[in-house]
């Protein structure tokens, strides 16, 4: 079973520039409030270490957790609905965009994909841009626990071909009863290590 990640927090940086140096990272994206924080606490086997709410829009900066090896978690802004203006929701996308398309040590993004309801247009326009900027990404369907059980196959089937992506292909988690959190912790740790090459 993978141990938890020994993920400290290290920094909240308005722009790529202020970021860490680093040998390798992985970044968290995903729509406001589909559970990025939740999922950083869960890689880490700590309530709070990455600051979770109720409220969409919370995460604003570009958040770095390093582990021993100054590896780094970024957890990107949400994109999608928060409570601020349209002038400031379009410099979250830039600064999202320009990190993801300029970062060299950058190997994987994690795009979190709600499970109960995605992919939504958001999730189907940012798989689109990744693709088009031909960056590495793996797909995480979050809040596994809030999908009946009757519907688990139907759902894992819809959200994968919303995505253009085999089923098998979309890790499936719920950080609140520790579904699917090994395989996470054991792909990201891989990743951050150099071992796994991201698709």
């Amino acid at each position: 079973m993978p141990a938890a990640l020994d993920l400290t927090f290290t920094c909240s940086a308005a722009d790529v520039d202020q970021l860490p140096v680093s040998p390798a990272e992985v970044a968290v994206a995903g729509r406001s409030n589909v559970g990025k924080s939740t999922v950083v606490n869960a890689l880490a086997g700590a309530r709070k270490l990455a600051r979770t709410s109720k409220t969409p829009g919370r995460t604003q900066l570009l958040n770095c957790f390093t582990t021993p090896t100054g590896a780094t978690l970024v957890d990107l802004p949400g994109f999608g609905y928060a409570k601020v203006s349209a002038t400031e929701r379009a410099a979250w996308r830039r600064r999202t965009e320009r990190y993801l398309v300029t970062r060299e040590p950058l190997v994987c993004t994690l795009l979190l994909v709600d499970g109960e309801v995605g992919p939504t247009a958001l999730d189907r326009e940012m798989l689109a841009w990744l693709r088009s900027h031909d960056l590495a990404f793996r797909v995480v369907a979050t809040k596994h626990d809030k999908v009946r059980s009757s519907r688990r196959d139907r759902r894992r089937r819809e959200l994968a071909e919303g995505c253009g992506l085999d089923p098998r292909d979309v890790l499936w988690v719920s950080a609140e009863r520790g579904t699917g959190v090994d395989r996470l912790r054991a792909l990201v740790a891989d990743l951050l290590a150099g071992t796994s090459t991201p698709r």
